[in-house]
């Protein structure tokens, strides 16, 4: 049938002057226009024929008819007399017509509330041992037409208190029919949600003892109503939680994350949430009764809902001290932390709370280090969706870092941080290499600055980052938390180590400087010695060369052939590099600029001048880019410059991803890891020696040590080693010294 026609035929029922209408045609006009009204797309059809209008007065006019016949000697095949049969169809059809929230308001405005409520009174419960024939149809179907009336409709919601419907709704509860007891909770279920006045009218009818019990249902819709309804009912409301409490709901709720069925399981974790903030008592008993090992375990379910609630559930309770080492003993440690890289950010910032809460406990600070949450915690921070959620990580790294740096620093949390301290240390000892690392990245981000020369150095812990640094084996993201954990670690490191120069000096060496002046450089005025560079003629003084290097003492002083010439020539520096290379000699000071910063540190190890040698390699490291890193430390290790080979690592540290990203192919990796193997030791030797800072300020350090061996001056090759003193060699022609 169209819904026109239905519609005419229930209309005939109103008018009819007939003593008796035809309850049967009715009721077959009402059951095929609920038909119709279970397809959407004739929702709208028929509302515009006017059903609204007549299904209402239809089912008002049924408590006059109920009046006039007693019994109806027409009994329909369910055991209801034609008249329930009619009653149960109109009701469904406002239900599936409240479906729509533009029709709800028209519906109640045509009265349909006064004659539902009458429905939900009618039912009488006549027994407890086996479900009852006749209205119990008619009650469920009221009792889910006034649920989707309701929906998010606060004015029906205090309509339906207004005309005391929720005392019958209690009543049905305790109906032994199971779809009654379901339709029943989920009107009450709707009716309480963020409305105070009708959880107060629930509470006072005496619904939490019968709810209690029907937590208990066999039923799987049944529990699930059941503990929706106590979930609206404490919802925001304190002193319903606590009298829900007192009427010894939380067992029944512990039991059903148990049930079989994941509505039920769903509901609990989330009304187990709003228990746990009851008070910390009832936080500690939520534990005690058995809850986290399935709140665990739902964490691992593949329902995002399931997962979202459980996280919800132990974040509340990972708010109590004693309950946070339980959840990480019971497992919950790992999947909250997977749950901490979903997609769904609802899970993010349920998750993030509960990990917060854990890392409240000391005790759980080496499983948290176990697990890698440090490194986890710091590489989704940026990623997460929600801002509140990326400060309750952010709050979360705090706080793990205050464990080990108390901003109370009292007796008792200087004791409890030694402890942590203590127990991440020893976590480096671990036979697991990935708990070394681990350890090892955590460590060198909150351990306290004062600590870090003895673990990292002293006792070497440096040694696993580095290793780790150096592994092509290692996973790109453990490579790169290897060399973030470095990075943070030098630049701690380099505050707290003393300010000395990092070559040792040589007795003596202190007494011999002698800096002419600026005004000196290239000047004839004295000079007893010259070289000879592209052509031109350069004026020197010998005193000055003599106490700048050991080269230069060599070359003068030594059984070589320019300790008397006049002149040597130069052929393999150019005239710039040279003059520059002189005027440190004479001022102990030079702005190495970028233009001649290679070939002056080459000049500076010819002639082994290490406070230029310095400068340069400072100059040079300031000069670094992504593209010239790499090639930059050859360069440092052709000319023994371990500094720069030093800072060329802290570089490839800091701009990791820029650097690795060059040479990220199978062709170029063997070269880049090979790169990273030859910088390490100059890392480690600054380190390890004692030396000064780690990242050079760029200050000339003070005069240098000479190191043993001189260079030939012309000869553009290696340094060669000195004459003894006192061998009297002659001196013959040509730029080089010569033995004799």
């Amino acid at each position: 049938m169209k819904p026109a026609s239905c519609i005419d035929v229930l209309r005939s029922g109103l008018t009819s002057t007939y003593p008796t209408p035809d309850k049967a045609a009715l009721r077959k006009a009402a059951h095929s226009l609920a038909e119709l009204c279970k397809q959407d797309e004739y929702i709208d059809e028929v509302v515009s024929e006017g059903a609204i209008e007549v299904v209402v007065p239809l089912l008002n006019a049924g408590a006059a008819a109920a009046r006039e016949q007693q019994h109806d000697d027409a009994i329909g095949a369910s055991g209801a007399t034609l008249q329930e049969e009619l009653e149960k169809e109109l009701c469904f059809i406002l239900g599936l017509l409240a479906v729509k929230p533009e029709y709800q308001t028209r519906i109640a405005q045509s009265g349909a509330l006064t004659g539902l409520v009458r429905l939900l009174k009618e039912h009488k419960l006549c027994t407890i041992t086996k479900p009852q024939p006749g209205s119990g149809g008619v009650a469920r179907r009221a009792a889910d037409a006034i649920t989707n009336l309701a929906h998010e409709n606060v004015s029906i919601k205090n309509q339906v208190r207004e005309q005391d419907g929720i005392p019958p709704l209690v009543a049905l509860l305790e109906a032994m029919d199971v779809k009654v007891q379901r339709a029943a909770c989920g009107a009450l279920r709707t009716l309480a949600f963020k409305n105070e006045q009708n959880k107060n009218v629930i509470v006072e009818q005496g619904a939490l003892p019968t709810l209690i019990q029907l937590l208990r249902s066999e039923d799987s819709g049944v529990h699930y109503e059941a503990v929706g309804v106590i979930g609206n009912l404490v919802h925001s409301s304190q002193h319903v939680k606590l009298k829900v409490l007192e009427e010894g709901a939380l067992q029944p709720v512990i039991n059903l994350l148990n049930s079989d069925c994941p509505d039920s399981q769903r509901e609990s974790a989330l009304l187990l949430g709003q228990f746990a903030t009851a008070d910390a008592d009832t936080k500690a008993k939520i534990v005690q009764r058995g809850a986290v090992p399935a709140l665990v375990r739902m964490l691992a379910m593949p329902d995002v809902s399931l997962k979202e609630m459980a996280a919800f559930a132990l974040g509340r309770l990972a708010q109590n001290v004693d309950n946070q080492a339980g959840i990480v003993q019971l497992g919950g440690l790992p999947p909250l932390l997977e749950l901490l890289e979903s997609k769904h950010y609802n899970l993010q910032h349920n998750a993030a709370f509960a990990l917060y809460g854990l890392a409240e406990n000391e005790d759980n600070i080496p499983d948290l280090i176990r697990e890698g949450a440090l490194q986890r915690l710091e590489d989704c921070k940026e990623k997460l969706q929600v801002q509140a959620s990326k400060d309750c990580v952010q709050k979360t790294i705090n706080r793990l870092e205050q464990k080990l740096k108390p901003d109370n620093p009292n007796a008792a949390n200087l004791a409890a941080a030694k402890r942590a301290l203590c127990s991440m240390v020893f976590l480096l000892r671990s036979s697991t290499k990935q708990v070394q690392q681990r350890a090892a990245m955590s460590l060198a981000r909150l351990a306290p600055d004062e600590q870090l020369k003895s673990i990292f150095i002293d006792k070497r812990g440096i040694d696993v980052l580095l290793d780790m640094l150096m592994d092509p084996a290692v996973s790109h993201r453990s490579h790169k938390e290897a060399a973030t954990a470095l990075l943070q670690l030098t630049k701690k490191l380099d505050a707290h180590l003393p300010v000395v120069d990092q070559l040792p000096q040589q007795p003596g060496r202190a007494e011999r400087s002698v800096y002419l002046g600026a005004e000196y450089v290239n000047n004839p005025t004295l000079a007893d010695i010259s070289f000879n560079v592209e052509g031109r003629r350069f004026f020197a003084h010998r005193i000055a060369l003599l106490a700048s290097s050991e080269a230069f003492r060599a070359m003068f002083s030594g059984g070589y052939r320019e300790k008397d010439a006049d002149s040597v020539d130069i052929p393999n520096i150019r005239w710039p590099v040279f003059e520059a290379m002189m005027r440190f000699v004479y001022t102990g000071q030079l702005d190495v600029t970028q233009d001649i910063a290679f070939e002056l540190l080459q000049a500076s190890d010819q002639y082994l001048l290490e406070g230029l040698k310095r400068l340069c390699e400072n100059a040079i490291a300031g000069g670094l880019t992504t593209e010239s890193v790499m090639a930059t430390f050859e360069y440092s290790e052709q000319f023994s410059a371990p500094q720069l080979g030093r800072r060329c690592l802290l570089y490839a540290l800091e701009h990791y991803d820029e650097v690795f990203k060059l040479y990220d192919n199978p062709k170029d990796r063997p070269f880049y890891f090979d790169c990273l193997r030859r910088m390490v030791p100059c890392l480690k030797d600054s380190l390890y020696c004692g030396g000064g800072p780690i990242w050079d300020s760029g200050a000339p350090p003070p005069p240098p040590a000479p190191a043993p061996g001189a260079p030939s001056p012309g000869s553009g090759g290696p340094a060669a080693a000195p004459a003894p003193p006192g061998t009297g060699a002659p001196v013959g022609e040509g730029a080089a010294p010569r033995r004799p």
